[in-house]
């Protein structure tokens, strides 16, 4: 009886949230299925599994999906390498303590396009930012960032901004670390590297796991900070999949085409996922 009275009052959340996704993803996957192009609205016909054969033929797909992963790939290095080394390092009690925190977690509330648009035209603009400031000190020619390294300069933005995360979510495992562990091998003569090695890594191991999983569902969508900066270029130097699929839909008018790439997408970022989180899980678990 009460099982069925808790069934019964969940249904309609559950009925919700199922409508809320198969909706979308029934649209997407019938106009996958059909020549929707906005600019010939008449003509719809049922095409199969052309817009597929479309999208993966299209010359910026290889590059899409190679600087995606690279994307990816990096911005999950830099964010889990620098966070743990980071979120050691203000564990220990020191003064200031709490704006160092503030000061470091505060980038993540920024909004990717306020994000963009700070490193384009405050850090890497070749005549008048910050980088351009610092080779001229130096004596040196100041760089192009957007054009001469795009890829790389939309990755140092996205982990500006999501290297907060990892480090909240890592300092605040942190605080649940049993102490008694660290002063006993610290008694025993063990070093600090010692304990991070052997302690706090193995402690961190779900957080990390936890930080993978979550930064890899949105890494794999990043979308303002390359259309803000580069515009996906120059050609197809920084263009991913979800700016690949923004300029069949909005600038091609291929809603069929951009449809069955969104649906690639979701394949791409479950496998990824599967891969990512297992190779997580298998060389951190405790």
């Amino acid at each position: 009886m009460k099982r069925s009275i808790t069934r019964l009052l969940m249904a309609p959340s559950v009925i919700l949230l199922l409508v809320w996704m198969i909706i979308p993803l029934s649209m997407t996957i019938y106009f996958s299925t059909i020549r929707f192009n906005l600019l010939y609205p008449g003509e719809n016909n049922f095409v199969g599994l052309m817009n597929f054969e479309f999208f993966i033929t299209d010359p910026g797909f290889i590059p899409a999906v190679s600087n995606t992963l690279i994307l990816l790939l990096s911005v999950l290095i830099i964010t889990v390498v620098l966070g743990v080394m980071l979120s050691a390092l203000i564990d220990k009690p020191f003064f200031g303590q709490g704006i160092v925190r503030v000061l470091l977690i505060s980038p993540f509330f920024i909004m990717p396009t306020v994000n963009a648009l700070i490193w384009k035209n405050m850090m890497m603009n070749p005549v008048y930012g910050i980088f351009a400031w610092i080779s001229q000190s130096l004596g040196l020619e100041p760089i192009d960032w957007l054009s001469s390294y795009p890829l790389m300069s939309v990755i140092i933005m996205v982990s500006w901004q999501w290297l907060p995360f990892a480090i909240l979510v890592f300092v605040t495992a942190l605080q649940s670390q049993d102490t008694e562990q660290k002063e006993a091998a610290q008694m025993d003569g063990a070093t600090g590297w010692h304990i991070f090695r052997y302690l706090t890594i193995p402690h961190l191991a779900r957080p990390i796991a936890v930080v993978v999983m979550i930064e890899t569902i949105f890494l794999l969508a990043v979308f303002a900070e390359i259309f803000v900066s580069t515009g996906g270029g120059p050609g197809y130097d920084s263009t991913n999949l979800a700016y690949l699929i923004y300029n069949q839909a909005l600038l091609q008018y291929d809603v069929g085409v951009a449809s069955a790439g969104g649906l690639f997408a979701v394949l791409l970022a479950n496998i990824v996922a599967f891969f990512l989180i297992r190779a997580v899980g298998k060389n951190l678990t405790v």
